[in-house]
């Protein structure tokens, strides 16, 4: 019986060597017998994958625990790793696949003779497929009632490392960690070419995830550690910053069609795309800031956006009175623009957005006479919102020459309990409803921004420019272009004003209030100013630059 184990081991290593060119023959190698380890979290598809590569390609399955039950009862062979390795699970399954029978079928080198020479005199079967993806720590640590016992236990230690050591040899080894890419495995098999690109692919998409997973499990151990409350931790300055998310859409171009560009992340989770074209990268970026701004409102409220900027914005007791008074703010900047609401957009307010030209139609909801009416624009886009940003959205990361800035978003929320009337005169309580609207789009608006107001609609906008005196100049000319009166508006602007001129002008243009966040060491002098003129003025105490 040694005799002749030892007479089939030779055999077997002579046809290794010989498929290798190592003796003389061919240039691929193929094993004795073919292995497949599988051993998945999710079983999207496994059954299916597994039964393809038994029944067409001839492969034996190895396999562990909930999975191998599960090809099991579907009727198909599969060998359990223990009985593999001949060495049981322990430790409430935290060893199981560490061994190098696991390890050594994944690692060795094919092309090289003393790997082949090893992996046979240790009995140490080569494995061509792994398919594993990780226990779900990601949605584990989501969980609010979650302890940091069950945390820890849903860290893999076994899927990463199978993973990467199959991801390293990837010449020889077929890795997959995310089931969509079974079918992909399957149809490159009977083309080397297409493999050994495929499994470059592959070993690339592990090494993302595995990155991906140690830095979600990093980030909740530093969490932990942390001396502030959870709400710290989320919007919080991280000892360091993972940016690994995968693509989600190719972009025809960016901001201009000479730059390349793409999306990535779940932005296109949030929303339903009901029609039109392909969202470019500027559609992108003025979707995100038309979110933002219209979720400040709570009313039926109409914003319109140009260049992530409000040009207009109105909140009345219906979206078609809303969208009345946004559109009169500026009746040019909504071309080719953005529109969002926070209702549903009905058929009496589709006939009138359904005149102009825009690009993106933002809502809750579309009618279906809405839908009928906006239909007939076939490139138009009609976004349905679906959920809220998440808790990513919290956080803003800006590229700058060789590194990122990171900060919390400016989504603090109004609380006029914190403001301070600092004028002789109270503002009247028409006069707070105008502020605070024109509080909640200012913030909204590049700096330097100025916004005049007047109830809860907009009635003139300026924007980035290098003079807050410019943008106040800018506003009250657009609203003499929309033939809009500011007699008795209010202007808000996001930061302070510097000198007393810009809140003079304000009162000359014929605003009675302002909202501004206070802090220039010219306080008095702009307050003084506004008693000379009967002017309410209210400080914030918090400023709201948009560069």
């Amino acid at each position: 019986m040694p005799h002749q184990k030892a007479a089939f081991q030779q055999s077997k290593l002579e046809r290794a060597f010989s498929l290798q060119g190592l003796i003389g023959g061919g240039t691929n190698y193929t094993s004795m017998e073919n292995y497949a380890l599988i051993s998945v979290s999710d079983k999207t598809g496994v059954v299916e994958f597994a039964r393809a590569l038994v029944e067409e390609h001839g492969y034996h399955i190895l396999s562990t625990g909930g999975t191998a039950r599960t090809l099991a009862e579907a009727g198909l062979p599969v060998t359990e790793v223990s009985d593999h390795t001949g060495f049981p699970e322990m430790m409430e399954g935290r060893i199981k696949t560490l061994h190098p029978k696991i390890h050594g079928g994944l690692l060795c080198r094919r092309d090289k003779q003393d790997h082949l020479e090893q992996a046979n005199a240790n009995d140490i079967p080569l494995i061509d497929v792994v398919a594993v993806n990780l226990y779900p720590f990601e949605e584990t640590v989501e969980r609010p009632d979650v302890t940091f016992e069950e945390a820890i236990e849903n860290i893999d230690i076994g899927g990463p490392s199978m993973l990467r050591s199959a991801a390293k040899n990837h010449a020889a080894v077929s890795v997959l960690c995310d089931p969509v890419d079974y079918t992909r495995l399957l149809d490159a098999m009977g083309d080397q070419s297409a493999l050994r690109k495929l499994r470059q692919e592959l070993a690339l998409k592990v090494y993302q995830r595995t990155s991906s997973y140690d830095y979600a499990i990093s980030s909740f151990l530093e969490k932990q550690l942390g001396d502030e409350p959870d709400l710290d931790a989320i919007s919080g300055v991280p000892s360091s910053i993972h940016i690994n998310s995968p693509r989600a859409q190719k972009l025809r171009y960016g901001e201009n069609p000479h730059q390349k560009a793409a999306l990535y992340g779940q932005f296109l989770e949030n929303f339903e795309q009901l029609q039109g074209k392909e969202l470019s990268y500027n559609n992108i970026l003025d979707i995100s800031a038309a979110v933002y701004l219209i979720g400040e409102f709570k009313k039926p409220t109409i914003g319109i956006l140009k260049h992530t900027n409000p040009c207009g914005a109105a909140s009345a007791d219906n979206l078609l009175d809303a969208w009345k008074m946004a559109f009169e703010t500026d009746r040019q900047a909504p071309f080719g623009g953005i529109i969002v609401a926070n209702q549903t957009v009905a058929q009496d307010l589709a006939e009138e957005i359904q005149q102009i030209f825009c690009e993106v139609i933002i809502a809750p909801e579309f009618s279906t006479g809405a839908l009928e009416i906006l239909g007939k624009k076939k490139n138009l886009r009609l976004m349905t919102v679906n959920s809220s940003p998440g808790a990513s959205s919290l956080q803003e990361v800006r590229a700058v020459p060789d590194g990122y800035l990171l900060q919390d978003r400016d989504g603090v929320r109004i609380n006029p309990a914190n403001f301070k009337v600092v004028t002789e005169r109270e503002p009247t309580s028409e006069e707070w409803d105008s502020l605070l609207f024109g509080w909640k789009v200012v913030r909204h608006v590049k700096s330097n921004a100025i916004v005049y107001a007047k109830g809860e609609r907009t009635l003139g906008v300026g924007a980035g420019q290098m003079s807050r005196v410019d943008s106040s100049k800018i506003a009250v000319w657009k609203a003499g272009e929309a033939g809009l009166s500011l007699n008795g508006s209010i202007i808000a602007s996001d930061a302070f004003f510097p000198f007393a001129d810009g809140l003079i002008a304000a009162a000359d243009a014929g605003a009675v209030a302002a909202i501004q966040p206070g802090g220039s060491v010219r306080d008095e002098e702009v307050i003084a100013a506004a008693n000379e003129r009967g002017m309410a003025m209210v400080f914030t105490g918090m400023r709201h630059f948009r560069h």
